[in-house]
């Protein structure tokens, strides 16, 4: 998308003077402040061969903003390297921190910074956690109340697995927390609750939080050893990235533990698959595992060109549409998919397995979504691929 002349924040950028010691700040500072005011989840600064651009992710979406002059690229590196106490002088490996006075200067909104070395320089992306995104209880996700029903019928139980799996910012780390709140709140603080995260996104008052680093001595695999040595009995873990931590995740829910957790998969029965390829053994599954809450975001139609007819306006930003949609669908073992996993079915087995259950899918999600006019058939197809034949 072509950067439009009027942009305030290009106009703003452009009138800053280069040649002023405080010119790569000042920049900036104007490009978090305008990123938050827009809402976005993420700010991308790419040094390219003629200038660097500035591209923001808003509704899942990146969007070119601004661009600037490509001899402020290593000062404005720099600066996003001091704001999240990195080694400036490091210009040869990934480096990543969090910007320690972001909750200060942007209203409660915690950024982490994330650099990573390319031919034409530095690449510097900003992740920005929005508070007033990450807050939502279970029943303010937008999801069907049948289904909300069964997940907390889920998080009821004493024992077992539940899993989370959808790509990066499919709104996995929101849902988890609305399950941690809503276990807080329903237990009255009486069932002992911890967590190991990569990073702990938001404290939970109520819930022990602990922060892994992932390639140093505190890993998950590591903490969550020591964490079943703390009496826990509601366990949540960032991210099931190995087959350890997954060994000692289906561990927990087998010896009296509820462990919720994510795992990165194409699908819910993906899940199923990616574990017994980590070596996790097809009765521990049928036995550990109660359910798998499979999920995408995808852009709402803008509700401000739904009143006044024409497609694309300020509210929008021309795109048609503003804010997004959770769909999900909760995957639990009925005795066709318990008999498949047995048998180490593969992903299309086990999705025929599911198929003779009444369940409803996440495309089933989507075509309600469709014919209610929340969102679109080619935003669909843009997040979940093709419809299934």
């Amino acid at each position: 998308m072509p950067v439009r002349a009027a942009n305030p924040l290009q106009v703003a950028i452009d009138a800053l003077d280069p040649a002023r010691p405080e010119c790569a700040s000042m920049l900036v500072d104007l490009v978090l402040a305008d990123a938050v005011a827009r809402g976005a989840s993420d700010v991308h600064v790419e040094p390219t061969h003629r200038s660097v651009e500035v591209r923001y992710r808003v509704d899942g979406v990146l969007q070119d903003v601004a661009r600037f002059r490509r001899e402020l690229a290593p000062n404005v590196a720099a600066r996003l390297k001091v704001k999240a106490e990195l080694l400036t002088y490091r210009l040869d490996i990934p480096q990543e921190g969090r910007v320690a006075d972001s909750l200060v200067q942007h209203g409660g909104v915690e950024m982490r910074v994330s650099t990573f070395p390319t031919i034409h320089g530095e690449k510097v992306v900003v992740r920005i956690f929005d508070p007033a995104g990450r807050t939502l209880d279970l029943d303010q996700l937008g999801l069907p109340v049948e289904l909300i029903a069964e997940l907390t019928g889920l998080l009821r139980e004493r024992t077992g697995a539940i899993l989370l799996t959808g790509p990066s910012g499919s709104g996995k780390t929101t849902t988890i927390y609305a399950c941690l709140r809503h276990l807080v709140r329903v237990s009255a603080g009486g069932r002992h609750i911890v967590t190991i995260e990569d990073p702990v996104e938001q404290a939970i008052e109520g819930v022990t939080q602990s922060q892994a680093r992932p390639g140093h001595e505190f890993d998950f695999a590591r903490g969550l050893r020591s964490l079943l040595r703390q009496d826990p009995e509601v366990i949540m873990i960032g991210e099931v990235r190995d087959a350890d931590t997954a060994s000692i995740a289906i561990e927990a829910a087998l010896t009296g533990h509820l462990v919720i957790s994510t795992l990165h998969a194409g699908s819910a029965c993906g899940v199923v698959g990616r574990l017994m390829d980590m070596g996790i053994e097809p009765y521990l599954l049928t036995s550990g595992l109660n359910g798998i809450l499979n999920q995408r975001l995808v852009r709402r139609c803008c509700a401000a060109c739904a009143a006044t007819g024409p497609p694309g306006c300020r509210v929008c930003s021309g795109t048609g549409y503003h804010g997004r949609l959770l769909l999900a669908e909760l995957l639990t073992l009925t005795e066709p998919l318990r008999h498949a996993i047995l048998k180490k079915a593969d992903t299309a087995e086990l999705e025929a397995a599911t198929r003779s259950s009444t369940r409803s899918t996440v495309w089933d999600a989507a075509e309600r979504a469709v014919e209610t006019g929340q969102t679109t058939r080619e935003e669909l197809e843009r997040v979940l691929g093709p419809a299934p034949r």
